[in-house]
Order: structure tokens, then C-alpha cells, then sequence
């Protein structure tokens, strides 16, 4: 190709690529024309397109505008008087070059069109989802969103710019699982779920989740849809409530009742566990309902729910039967007979007059006893037997009076047996029949005693003395041990100070305090007495149970620490019956550990008890304790206790308990333990 005509096949493809990327149809056909006609510098040329005739004739030169198979045209010029070989190649070169852009071009169109035919489709489907009413969103399988639609706008209140690119999670309410779980990996299920608006309201919403895939059938996130049915959840709720709740008192009914029961039995059968249903009927209701219109009875009832739900605990359950019958399921309690504090609970919660209208009204209440598992295996039977039950309490006393009975006979016999023992005891503190005798502590090196321990006893006018195994767990059950703890506590000091004022020397004198008496009241409360009977203080010891200390660790340190200020000696009883931690064990600011008797009554022949005793007396060492073990009876389990390092001791092989006056004599003969 000559240098000129190269100049002139640059000069047209440019041209031509500029005619190919900025006209169509015509324009094109006939700038494809005029640059080949200037090309081959013919007075006569023209692109004619696929299927289009030849116009004239006396064209010598022609050349197909083709590639890859696809036929675009093609170029056609003459009016000169000669075409050679050089311009047939400057034709098909054209050619060749106008091929390739018209291809490349047509594929460009195609592309465009198709992308506006998608985006045209997409924008098409946008408003579908923008006018259904439901919320509709897309998620990646991390949980963040990747569309929102209109519906979702109105149902949350967040935009689409507000939510995209957010994880799902920002709209959960505070109760809600995490995102991943099985249930959202699996998809296409139903659920209903809590959601939280951008207003901050949670409002329930039912959603469908599916999966989302790529064109290879990946997955590759989640299409949720959610509607709002708070409505329906409430209307649903609305009905729940009027199916098992009592209308007047708002107390579970009886078909809530028998299947709180059943479920509550089912846990009580896998823990081997006692439970216990109380059947209630006031006395005198229907007379005030009678005489004084059904309103006035009704607001009675209302009143009456409230004092029992009042007096019981959070994980009792009381429900109304029917008319003035109410019933009460106990489930976490040791003994059957626990039952009978709650029912005079109950009982006593409605001794105060209920002011209804002007009205001074009082009423009462029989209650029956059912026990699961020895009356029944279900609620229904264990409710017709408390009914039962309750009929007895009813003829027990003519109808008239508040009583309570058991459905079994044996077990009211033995709740009239606890009512006696009760009432004694609580004739026992206001009429001194109780007394102290004193158990010796011995020193194991020197044989010398060295302290003793207060030990409540119980003279009954009729029964003599009650053995404590009877009636210190009743005093536990029904609270009276705080009573009982601080006569002992009185007593003891009193006798103490005799002994001071005597001239005996001082000794510790061991004052057992219970669970309920261990609160924050109590440093204050030993102060007091100590400053009454002018008492130095280091007559005094306090034994406190190890269950005592496991709870709430800091507050019982506190109050320790208070007790051990006054000059007060506090000692750990029970030691290795609990559950207490060393790492808090050396925190307590104790004097003493003591091994309880459950461990030296096998010494020294059960090699367990050997090693749970010798391992205390180490413990105690190493946190520079004294120990001392109680319940030492024989000359063996002293030798073994002196030969692990134990300190001090106390049992029958050295006293029993005795009375204050026979514990004075011995203590001025001076005591004779054993060799």
C-alpha cells in the first residue's frame, strides 16, 4: 500500500468508527457510502445492508461487510475507468474493519437493550413489591439486609437507605434468639417472632423465611416476609385468658390449675420429690353472699385471692375452683407436713375484717390436704381427694369452726401430733419450760475443759422432757427457731454472768445459731444482751452451720466481722456437711472448725470417715483454726482425733449434757475425763 493511500485508510477508519459509534440506520448506510467512495476516490459508492438490491449498475468494485458469520452488507463503488488489485484491497480492508466495529457495536446495542429490558423488569418488580402490603426484605446469609421494600418501611419505620447494609439483628427485641440457628438456615418455615420498630415499639409479626440462590443454585441469603399480628396475638391472649384464668379474681381457673399441677408433677416424679394440693372452702360465705347481694360477695372473693397470693410463695400456685372454693399447689417442699403452715397461713390471712362497703366482714376457711404421690398421680385426683379432705375439716368441727385435715387417716394423726407439738412449744416460751443443759468441751493435750456448749431442752408438764430431734425441726418449719434462738441466747448469758459474778474462770460458752436467726440484726442484738448481763465477752461463742454462709458471701462476712469486733468468738459447726469453698472459707474471720458427728462415729475403722476427718484437721492447720470434734464416744476415736492433730473434743466418753447445776459441781470438783 502506497504512503498515500495508507494515509487515506487511516483518514476513513477513523472516520468510519466514528460513523459506526455515533449514527444509525440511514445516516449510517450513507456515511458508510461517502467513506468508501473518498476512499477508493470514486465519483459513485454506497453501503447497501444485508437484503438491500443493487440500486444500479456500473459498479467494478464490490466487497461483503461480514464476520464470524453474521453479514452486515456490503460495499459497492465505480465511475472510474479502472479498479486494481491495490484498491480491491483497500475495499475488502474497509470491509474487514467496518465488520468488526458493526459487530462489535450490534453486541454493545444487544448488551444495552438487555440491561434496560432487566433494569426495565427489575423497576417492574420493585413496584409489585413496593404495593403489596407485606414486608418484604433480603438478607445475605450473615444476617445483613441487602433489599427493603416499601412494606417494609411502613411496618418498621426505617428507610431503605436506613436498613440496607444494617444486620437483621437491629430489629430484634431484647428477647430474641441470635440469627443463626436451625430454624433460619433451614428457611421456607413459618414462625412468629417479636420485632422492634424504629419508634421503639415491639409489636409481633408473623415471618416466612426462604432461601435465596444464585444461578448455579447457591445459597446465598434469605427472602423474609413479615406481617404484623399483634392484633391477632392480643385477641389470642384475650382468649387464653378468659380459657384459664377465673374472671372475678384473675386467678388461674380450674383448667389452668390441673395442668399447672400435671406439669409440676412430672418434675416432682424425676426428682423423687413430695407435693402437696390444699382444697379451700370459706366458711360463712354464703351467708354474706345471701344476705348482702352478690356485688359485696364477689369483691369478698376478690379481696380473699389477693391475701392468698399475699402470704404464698412466687412458685406456689392458688387458683379459684369455683364459688367460694379456692386450691393451692405446693410442689418445692421436703415433708407433707410443711403443707399445714402453709394452710394456717392461709388461714390466718383471713382473720383481719374485710371492709367491703361499710360492711365488717369476717370469714374463715376449712381446708383439705391431698399428698402426691401416696393420695394420687395426677391433679384431677389429687383435687377430689382434697375436696374430700376438706369435708372432714368441715365435720371435724360442725361445719363451724377453721380447721384442716389431711385425705390420709395416718397423716392426720400426725398432724394433729405436729399441732399439739406447735402449740406446746408455744406455750413452752412464755411458760419457762424450757431449760439449758451444758455439754463440755475438752482440751485433748491436757485433758482440761475448756469451754461447753448450751443445749436447749424442753420439760413438758405432761409429756416430761422432749427429746430436741422432736421438736427443734418443728421450731425450723414454722419459724418459731427464732424465738427459740434468742431465749437460748438470753439464757445462756445469764447463766454465764452467774458464773462470772461466781468467780469461775472464763470459758467458752457455745450458743448454736440458726439460719433465720443470721441476719444483719443480729451483731446488734448479742451486743445488747452482753451489756445487759455485764458479760465480757469472751465468755461467749457463737456456733453458726456451714449451709448458713452460702449465701450472699459478702453480707455474711459483714456480719460476722461485726460479731468478731465485740470480742465474740464465732466457730464453724457442721464442718464437711455443706458446700462451703476454702477460697471463702479462709475469708471468715472463725476461731473454730467443727467435725460433725456424721464423721466420727466411724472412726477409726471406716476408712472414709477417717479421711474426711483427717482432712479437716489439716484444713484447719493450714487456716490456723482450732478443731474440735463432737459426738466422741469411745477410746478409739479419741486416740485416732489425738493422733490426726485434733484439738479439742466433746461426747459421751467425756459427759452428756448436763443441767447448769450438776455442769457447776462438776466444773469445781474438777473433771475426770477419761485415760
Amino acid at each position: 500500500m502506497q504512503a498515500s493511500s495508507a494515509t487515506d485508510f487511516l483518514t476513513s477508519s477513523a472516520a468510519l468508527c466514528a460513523a459506526v459509534l455515533n449514527l444509525r440506520g440511514d445516516q449510517l448506510t450513507a456515511e458508510l457510502g461517502r467513506i468508501a467512495r473518498a476512499l477508493l476516490a470514486s465519483p459513485h459508492g454506497s453501503f447497501l445492508a444485508q437484503g438491500q438490491a443493487d440500486g444500479g449498475a456500473g459498479h467494478q468494485l464490490a466487497c461483503e461487510v461480514a464476520s464470524g458469520g453474521t453479514r452486515f452488507g456490503r460495499f459497492v463503488v465505480g465511475g472510474r475507468a479502472a479498479y486494481d488489485e491495490q484498491d480491491a484491497r483497500l475495499l475488502a480492508g474497509l470491509a474487514g474493519l467496518a465488520a468488526s466495529l458493526l459487530q462489535v457495536n450490534d453486541f454493545a446495542l444487544r448488551s444495552t437493550q438487555a440491561y434496560l429490558d432487566l433494569e426495565a423488569e427489575l423497576s417492574h418488580q420493585a413496584q409489585i413489591l413496593d404495593q403489596i402490603h407485606e414486608s418484604v426484605l433480603t438478607m445475605d446469609q450473615t444476617g445483613y439486609i441487602t433489599s427493603w421494600n416499601k412494606g417494609a418501611e411502613r411496618l418498621f419505620g426505617y428507610s431503605a437507605q436506613e436498613a440496607v447494609g444494617r444486620n437483621i439483628l437491629f430489629l430484634y427485641a431484647e428477647e430474641d434468639t441470635a440469627f443463626h440457628d436451625a430454624f433460619v438456615e433451614q428457611g421456607g418455615r413459618m414462625m412468629e417472632v417479636r420485632r422492634r420498630k424504629k419508634s421503639g415499639e415491639v409489636f409481633w409479626a408473623s415471618l416466612s423465611l426462604s432461601p435465596l440462590h444464585d444461578r448455579e443454585q447457591r445459597p446465598v441469603g434469605l427472602i423474609a416476609y413479615l406481617t404484623d399480628i399483634t392484633e391477632r396475638k392480643h385477641a389470642e391472649e384475650r382468649l387464653h385468658h378468659l380459657a384459664y384464668y377465673d374472671a372475678l379474681t384473675g386467678l388461674p381457673n380450674r383448667s389452668l390449675m390441673a395442668k399447672l399441677v400435671d406439669q409440676a408433677l412430672s418434675a416432682a416424679q424425676r426428682k423423687g420429690a413430695t407435693a402437696c394440693i390444699l382444697f379451700v372452702d370459706l366458711n360463712r360465705f354464703k351467708m354474706f353472699n345471701d344476705t348482702l347481694g352478690r356485688a359485696t360477695g364477689d369483691e369478698l372473693l376478690r379481696q380473699v385471692g389477693q391475701r392468698f397470693k399475699q402470704v404464698l410463695r412466687e412458685q406456689d400456685v392458688v387458683a379459684r375452683l369455683s364459688g367460694d372454693e379456692f386450691a393451692v399447689g405446693l410442689f418445692d417442699i421436703r415433708e407433707h407436713f410443711e403443707a399445714t403452715t402453709v394452710a394456717h397461713k392461709l388461714q390466718a390471712a383471713l382473720v383481719e375484717p374485710f371492709l367491703i362497703e361499710g360492711h365488717d366482714l369476717r370469714v374463715g376457711a376449712s381446708i383439705g390436704i391431698s399428698v402426691y404421690p401416696q393420695d394420687g398421680g395426677d391433679a384431677e385426683a389429687l383435687l377430689r381427694l382434697a375436696d374430700i379432705a376438706m369435708a372432714r375439716a368441715k365435720q371435724g368441727n360442725d361445719g363451724g369452726g377453721d380447721s384442716v385435715a389431711f385425705y390420709s387417716h395416718d397423716m392426720n394423726q400426725g398432724m394433729q401430733e405436729r399441732m399439739r407439738l406447735e402449740s406446746g412449744l408455744r406455750q413452752a416460751l412464755a411458760n419457762g419450760e424450757l431449760l439449758l443443759h451444758f455439754q463440755p468441751k475438752f482440751e485433748i493435750r491436757t485433758r482440761a475443759m475448756v469451754g461447753a456448749e448450751a443445749l436447749v431442752r424442753w420439760l413438758h408438764p405432761q409429756r416430761g422432757l422432749v427429746p430436741p430431734a422432736d421438736f427443734i425441726p418443728l421450731a425450723e418449719a414454722t419459724g418459731l427457731i427464732v424465738q427459740l434462738g434468742e431465749w437460748v441466747l438470753e439464757a445462756a448469758c445469764a447463766q454465764a454472768a452467774q458464773w462470772q459474778a461466781a468467780g469461775l474462770p472464763p470459758f467458752r460458752l457455745a450458743v448454736n445459731v440458726s439460719a433465720r436467726e443470721f441476719s444483719a440484726a443480729l451483731p446488734a442484738r448479742v451486743s445488747a444482751t452482753l451489756a445487759r448481763y455485764q458479760l465480757d465477752p469472751s465468755w461467749l461463742e457463737l456456733e453458726i452451720t456451714e449451709s448458713t454462709l452460702m449465701h450472699d458471701i459478702e453480707r455474711v462476712i459483714g456480719i460476722m466481722d461485726r460479731i468478731t469486733a465485740l470480742g465474740v468468738s464465732l466457730s464453724l459447726d457442721d464442718f464437711g456437711t455443706g458446700y462451703s469453698s476454702l477460697s471463702y472459707l479462709k475469708r471468715f474471720p472463725i476461731d473454730t472448725l467443727k467435725i460433725d458427728r456424721s464423721f466420727t462415729t466411724g472412726l477409726p475403722f471406716d476408712s472414709n470417715d477417717c479421711a474426711i476427718a483427717s482432712t479437716i484437721i489439716s484444713i484447719g492447720r493450714q487456716l490456723r483454726h482450732k478443731v474440735i470434734a463432737e459426738g466422741v464416744e469411745t477410746p478409739q476415736q479419741l486416740e485416732f482425733l489425738r493422733d490426726a492433730g485434733c484439738d479439742e473434743v466433746q461426747g459421751y466418753l467425756f459427759s452428756r449434757p448436763l443441767p447448769a447445776a450438776a455442769f457447776e459441781s462438776a466444773l469445781r470438783a474438777g473433771w475426770a475425763g477419761p485415760g
